[in-house]
């Protein structure tokens, strides 16, 4: 990555250690790869990011918001809840299996990083259990779904879920028959959420 006359961003710094870690994984990427990338000092880096773990955070940040914000605009979106809850889940799978299937090295390295930043992962399932939790609300509230409470049951369905999103299970993602499992596990939840 060659250094350019742009002015150095939060952005531009993140896009640059993003870039070292596809280069050199977690444990090698330093914070002077990435001042040296953007043709800065690494006291230049930090009047951004105060330490090496808060630019880690703010990358994995980065990382996990973008399944977030494609996901939004399902919720936001005019399907039937039924139907607008079986594209929400289908997108964070395929988000998912993309992540791992199509940079498996930037993915391992990002297991890293998601396993240094409990509260980045933390306000990630937050954001995610909200939005599945706004899907459910809005099946009760136009009669398609029964559900005392639209939270309990939105983190209901995300556990249930999880062998389709959680990393830890990855390995599987690309398995003959995952697809029909996650297609039966889906049929089963939206059974189980119905008036």
């Amino acid at each position: 990555m060659a250094a350019t006359t742009a002015p150095l961003t939060p952005e531009r710094i993140l896009e640059a250690t993003e870039e070292m870690l596809r280069r050199h994984g977690a444990a090698r990427a330093t914070v002077v790869d990435v001042a040296r990338a953007l043709g800065v000092s690494h006291g230049t880096v930090y009047r951004h990011f105060r330490t090496k773990a808060e630019l880690r955070g703010a990358v994995t940040r980065r990382w996990l918001d973008r399944t977030s914000e494609t996901l939004s605009g399902i919720v936001t979106g005019a399907e039937p809840p039924g139907a607008k809850l079986r594209h929400w889940l289908a997108g964070l799978f395929e988000a998912k299996q993309h992540k791992a299937g199509d940079d498996p090295e930037l993915f391992a390295t990002y297991s890293v990083l998601v396993a240094e930043n409990s509260d980045v992962v933390d306000d990630h399932i937050a954001d995610l259990t909200g939005q599945l939790t706004a899907i459910i609300q809005e099946g009760v509230d136009k009669g398609d779904f029964a559900s005392p409470d639209p939270a309990v049951s939105a983190r209901a369905v995300f556990d249930a879920t999880s062998r389709f999103h959680d990393p830890a299970y990855a390995p599987q993602w690309s398995r003959p028959g995952i697809e029909d499992a996650f297609a039966a596990v889906l049929d089963l939840t939206l059974r189980g959420l119905r008036a």
